[in-house]
């Protein structure tokens, strides 16, 4: 699977480097100049990594950080900044940052950091009949989950397909129309309620607290989202 990755940097040389190299390393990436449109574009779904300059236009990159944690975005944030003191720091990993690395960089570095996050992140291979996140043991093949709780339950079809579906498609987010073709067929009609209730068994099951869920997110309006 191709994984994309947003670089927001207002330095356009910097940022358009970046690019070129990830994408040298068969990554997808796109660069963003200011903070607000960092927001939008990962707001939009479908990224993987975001590597985040400090000293954004608009909205700096603690700023940008800070909405996307308090949202619910748990995708993997790697912070560049020329302000690499210990406060600084500390700051960005208090927010959410899952790393922080100082300018001027080393090229290599930055490109083993990026590839260390992202193979953290990844979904499971496709077509895998086994999943492992939270201390949870889901066998699609058997349709059972091992949880971690120490129950060993057995899941439904749907509740079966709906995971396998988020889970191939780990970081981003699935639309509801997605959802409800691959559970229920193209001509299905199911209610709201119908789908909810699917994702609400499966929160009840797999996530330590289902009312702050860690993997299983609703993105409101849009779909689902699938954090291992």
């Amino acid at each position: 699977m191709s994984r994309w990755i947003l670089v927001a940097e207002d330095e356009r040389a910097l940022g358009e480097m970046l690019c070129d190299n990830l994408t040298q390393e068969s990554w997808h990436a796109e660069h963003v100049l200011t903070g607000p449109r960092a927001l939008e574009r990962m707001q939009k779904g479908g990224i993987d990594l975001l590597v985040l300059d400090v000293m954004l236009p608009g909205l700096d990159g603690f700023q940008v950080l800070q909405r996307l944690r308090a949202s619910g975005d748990t995708t993997p944030v790697l912070i560049l900044s020329a302000r690499s003191g210990d406060a600084d720091r500390i700051r960005g990993l208090e927010l959410g940052a899952d790393d922080y690395l100082g300018k001027p960089f080393n090229l290599r570095e930055l490109l083993l950091r990026v590839d260390a996050l992202l193979r953290r992140r990844s979904p499971p291979p496709k077509g895998s009949d086994l999943l492992a996140f939270g201390g949870n043991r889901v066998d699609f093949r058997a349709m059972t989950a091992d949880l971690h709780d120490g129950q060993t339950v057995q899941l439904t079809t749907t509740e079966t397909k709906l995971l396998k579906l988020l889970a191939g498609r780990a970081g981003t987010v699935v639309t509801r129309k997605v959802v409800v073709e691959h559970l229920f067929g193209s001509t299905a009609v199911p209610t709201v309620r119908t789908l909810d209730n699917v994702v609400l068994r499966l929160r009840k099951l797999l996530e330590p607290d289902p009312a702050t869920p860690r993997h299983m997110h609703t993105v409101r309006g849009v779909g689902f989202r699938f954090d291992p």
